[in-house]
């Protein structure tokens, strides 16, 4: 026998859907690392990833920027495809990151009650929100958005590609920041 039998073979998973100009990406356009999370708005796994890569943000600001795409995974998480709409309702105004940040940052009130509170304290036009949502007005993009996590081989929340490679470690701040560097 040969080891070719013997040894498993290692898939690295690829990002399949390049970054555009139509992603919500923050920190700097020409940043030498790209970090894309597919993320669940419900999911406290990306709660936690989320407060890591804003350290590494932090961090790293010249070297990094980050590139979020939605993933909400319904049948887990209830409130999540509402809190996408939320964000992208938000977007559509130029507000997607502040909306991004409150929604991680009240995860235990995404309720449609307390989604409604959110939208009024960023200033947003609450009956305009509410109409989009209601007629799923981005529900194209947050299914772009899936389709190519499933593309890519998304299955859990977090994942994040660094430099289209899947980020199979952990999402600790010492973990990317190493990712990054290596990266970079």
């Amino acid at each position: 026998m040969t080891d070719q039998l013997t040894t498993p073979l290692q898939v690295t998973a690829r990002l399949r859907t390049p970054v555009t100009e139509h992603d919500h990406i923050r920190g700097p356009l020409k940043a030498p690392v790209t970090i894309v999370e597919y993320g669940d708005f419900q999911c406290p796994f990306c709660a936690l990833a989320h407060a890591n890569l804003t350290e590494v943000l932090r961090q790293r600001a010249d070297t990094v920027r980050h590139v979020y795409r939605h993933f909400p995974i319904t049948n887990m998480h209830p409130y999540a495809e509402r809190a996408a709409e939320v964000a992208e309702a938000a977007g559509r105004r130029g507000r997607f990151w502040e909306m991004h940040d409150w929604l991680y940052e009240h995860q235990d009130q995404l309720d449609p009650v307390h989604l409604t509170l959110g939208v009024e304290q960023l200033g947003l036009p609450v009956d305009e929100v509410e109409a989009e949502i209601g007629r799923h007005a981005h529900g194209d993009r947050i299914r772009h958005d899936f389709v190519g996590a499933i593309r890519s081989g998304v299955d859990a929340t977090p994942t994040l590609f660094v430099n289209d490679i899947r980020h199979d470690g952990e999402f600790t701040p010492a973990s990317l920041l190493t990712a990054v560097d290596a990266a970079a």
